[in-house]
């Protein structure tokens, strides 16, 4: 049985893309058939794996038009159990016709169906809003995966996401849950990490994750070669976090 995670928050810089794409990299070398789906227009889970547009086939742009079937847009990967499904919406006129079938929340949940019972695992890379896109990936997901950086305005994100997720669930996909929540670039001695810990240990306790991500800038460095951090460097501190 497939289970759909989307990785999620309405804040930009927290390590969405790099988590979504690590994590993916990581359950596939556990030898987990895994898909990655990039759903982010900006597209940065294809930089980190290394696809430049000349490599890109189908994406979720033609999803959406429903001119391709996502198995016409999965890409294979330099990881044998990791396949990739790019957005590639990279002009005006693509971004506009995106946008407008976004009213339509089924999507993704129906082009799903085509591979059902495929994947072990489906991640979803979201952008960092919570309506259009993500709504349609929230719907067709099992769960929500919160990678959350210390400080105040992750914080009110968090809060934010939270009350969308109890809407979600009343209007749209009564059975979606939160995976938890995971601290990104953590810095174990600084004091915004402890308020910020301690703050979400107050409200969020049942969600809060035990694992940690810490502040390296291997993460960063194995970007710049389009390689998740497993096959950049695998006994790294950041690679056995995630």
């Amino acid at each position: 049985m497939t289970k759909v995670i989307s990785v999620c928050i309405p804040k930009g810089g927290v390590g969405k893309t790099t988590t979504a794409v690590n994590l993916a990299a990581s359950l596939a070398v556990a030898e987990k058939k895994t898909l990655l789906i990039d759903v982010d227009p900006f597209g940065a889970s294809a930089i980190a794996l290394g696809f430049t547009p000349d490599k890109i086939k189908a994406s979720l742009s033609e999803i959406f038009a429903f001119t391709h079937s996502i198995k016409s847009a999965i890409h294979k990967t330099d990881l044998e159990y990791l396949d990739f499904v790019p957005s590639n919406i990279y002009n005006v006129n693509m971004h506009e016709k995106f946008i407008q079938n976004l009213e339509n929340r089924l999507v993704i949940k129906n082009a799903l169906k085509d591979i059902e019972g495929f994947y072990e695992y489906i991640i979803i890379d979201c952008p960092p809003t919570l309506k259009g896109i993500s709504t349609n990936a929230l719907v067709a997901s099992d769960s929500i995966l919160i990678p959350i950086k210390s400080g105040h305005f992750s914080l009110e994100a968090v809060d934010r996401l939270i009350s969308y997720f109890e809407w979600l669930k009343d209007v749209s996909n009564p059975n979606l849950k939160i995976e938890g929540i995971v601290l990104t670039m953590y810095e174990k001695d600084s004091k915004v990490t402890k308020i910020s810990e301690r703050e979400l240990k107050m409200k969020y306790s049942n969600y809060l994750l035990e694992t940690v991500i810490p502040n390296t800038n291997l993460l960063n460095e194995a970007t710049f070669y389009g390689k998740p951090l497993c096959l950049f460097k695998l006994n790294s501190e950041g690679a056995e976090a995630i």
